[in-house]
């Protein structure tokens, strides 16, 4: 029989391991701004900076010290619903090029690089891991399939990691388990692979209020994302709840949550899509530019703050 004390060690050791649900400990700073977030938070605009360059359908956002990386859908021909699935498809495959933009912070373009092939052309939220991006690129559709790339942000090159049988929608890699964790279409699933894309783990999303699109790795296994759900009235009205979202990468479950109602000037909420988020002593920074370049005004990249403490 093991002495009390061992046996307290050992469940402190599981309890503050890093990826269990219970983990308090060490946490990232993000997860403890998300955390204080309510839906009385006040947050300010610092910046409003229109994107001059087509930036097409913006989907993801990273940040690498003074640059900032977008992944983009450059949509050329719509994807079109069939009345009933067709070999298990629900639309057509479409057509389209995937981007990935490298930016300074006040929004100008340095370099982009196009990514994906064939079908394959959609592109979903990013992450940096501390030496590479890493960009899922997948069909314009659910239950399709996906590529995986790793780019080196110094040099802008991609290499492609593994492939899926899926739509994955945003990633994020483990900085300790070095495990790649990824959402599908509309967020319905997470996903666990090794490095090499082995699946490891497939677990429903227990939540349904909104859909994440944009994903960041966050110390001690987890990872804070952002996303939208678009709502109808019974006046036929729509309305896009956002929302920001802690996830807990072994288990699956969610942490804390917030709804998000601030809006872009033509009406998107501003989670729609690409996010980034940082804590910057007593504040927490937002990036986002959730309208496309079509649309009024174009793309506008949009920075808030919000006060912690």
């Amino acid at each position: 029989m093991r002495p009390p004390a061992l046996i307290a060690t050992l469940l402190a050791a599981v309890l503050l391991a890093p990826g269990t649900a219970w983990s308090r400990q060490a946490d990232d700073p993000l997860v403890g701004a998300v955390a204080q977030l309510s839906r009385t938070t006040p947050w300010t605009v610092a910046s409003r900076t229109p994107l001059t360059f087509p930036t097409y359908h913006p989907q993801g956002f990273a940040r690498v010290g003074d640059r900032l990386y977008m992944s983009s859908v450059e949509i050329q021909e719509p994807t079109v619903r069939f009345p009933q699935p067709i070999d298990g498809y629900d639309r057509t495959p479409g057509k389209g090029v995937g981007h990935l933009f490298e930016l300074t912070l006040d929004g100008k373009l340095l370099r982009q690089i196009t990514l994906g092939e064939g079908d394959v052309y959609h592109p979903g939220g990013i992450d940096y891991d501390g030496r590479s991006l890493w960009v899922p690129v997948g069909e314009y559709r659910p239950g399709s399939a996906s590529i995986v790339y790793r780019v080196n942000p110094r040099t802008m090159r991609a290499r492609e990691a593994f492939r899926v049988d899926d739509h994955i929608g945003g990633l994020v890699r483990d900085g300790v388990t070095g495990r790649l964790h990824g959402v599908s279409w509309g967020s319905r699933d997470f996903y666990t692979w090794t490095r090499r894309g082995r699946e490891l783990a497939r677990t429903r999303n227990p939540q349904h209020y909104v859909d994440f699109q944009d994903c960041a790795y966050a110390r001690r296994g987890k990872a804070v994302c952002t996303g939208v759900t678009e709502y109808t009235g019974p006046t036929g009205a729509k309305f896009e709840l956002g929302g920001i979202g802690v996830v807990d990468l072994a288990s699956g479950t969610l942490g804390p949550e917030v709804p998000f109602t601030l809006f872009s000037a033509v009406g998107h909420v501003l989670t729609r899509n690409p996010v980034h988020l940082e804590v910057d002593g007593g504040v927490l920074r937002m990036y986002a530019a959730p309208d496309d370049a079509e649309e009024p005004g174009g793309t506008v990249m949009t920075v808030l703050e919000a006060p912690l403490g």
